[in-house]
């Protein structure tokens, strides 16, 4: 009895946080999909009518959408490519003995702490700038032509700025998991005469799979809503060369103010996200079961 009395007012002190993150998260849901079958133009307030699944059709058949789809598999899969390799490259160096090892962790996890809005304009003002960016300067002196990034490279360099950001975020879940390793392990495989490659393939990637893992997982759930790096560098631009499906989200609500097909690019974008999130538990999710 005092077990069933102790788990109700267990359930009884929790339940108004449960019902207020119920709130918070089924609300906007709701709305969104509300607002979605409506026709609901900021510039005519008051005139919103049902349209069904026009807004849905609409926003599919724009012509950005597809450009939009596959920008953002670009991001997402750049920037996995960059964190997990280079991730895995600065823990292995960051796991060896050096001098002044806890002041080199800390300056290599601190930019995952500058806010994406900060990072961009830091990499679009300070190196990237044509005329007085730090690679222009670098490039003059070097005799050679300053390269303009946004220009010709627009979505690698968003590529590149993201990376820089979430590199830190794989090298501490990396790093972690390589110092967890039975260096007994390496120890007997070296006394076998087994070389550095042949210990890093067959021991240490092994080793690391969960952890991979676990960056990928973590890190695809944000890469595929990234806004902030491309509203303060490329505005989507040139043209539709940067728009991720998060822009033009944007771009259709508060740009075009046309509300009702915002709504239906956020379904939508919820939808496709569900799916990588699927195809990503199914295809790579097994080594957490391992």
């Amino acid at each position: 009895m005092a077990t069933q009395h102790l788990r109700a007012a267990a359930r009884l002190m929790i339940s108004p946080s449960v019902l207020l993150l119920l709130g918070w998260m089924l609300i906007p849901l709701g709305m969104t999909l509300y607002f979605s079958f409506l026709r609901f133009n900021l510039l005519m307030p008051g005139q919103e009518s049902f349209t069904g699944w026009t807004n849905y059709y609409f926003f599919v058949t724009d012509p950005s959408f597809y450009d939009a789809i596959w920008n953002t598999l670009i991001l997402v899969g750049g920037v996995l490519l960059i964190t997990v390799v280079g991730g895995i490259a600065l823990a292995l160096l960051l796991d060896q003995p050096m001098f002044g090892q806890g002041v080199v962790r800390i300056f290599m996890i601190a930019p995952f702490f500058v806010m994406p809005t900060v990072n961009g304009l830091v990499w679009k003002n300070m190196f990237m700038n044509p005329v007085n960016g730090i690679f222009a300067h670098l490039a003059t002196g070097l005799g050679m032509e300053p390269y303009d990034f946004f220009s010709s490279a627009p979505l690698a360099s968003i590529v590149w700025i993201v990376s820089w950001q979430w590199l830190p975020f794989a090298t501490l879940i990396l790093l972690t998991a390589l110092q967890s390793l039975d260096q007994e392990q390496l120890e007997a495989a070296e006394m076998d005469g087994a070389r550095w490659a042949s210990r890093f393939w067959f021991i240490m990637l092994p080793h690391l799979a969960r952890a991979i893992t676990v960056v990928i997982l973590i890190q695809t759930i944000f890469l595929l809503s990234i806004f902030a790096e491309i509203l303060v560098t490329t505005n989507g631009g040139p043209g539709t060369a940067t728009t991720n499906l998060t822009y033009l989200i944007y771009v259709q609500s508060l740009l075009q103010y046309d509300v009702g097909a915002g709504s239906a690019g956020g379904v939508i974008a919820i939808i496709l996200a569900n799916i990588v999130a699927i195809f990503l538990m199914r295809m790579i999710g097994k080594n957490l079961d391992a």
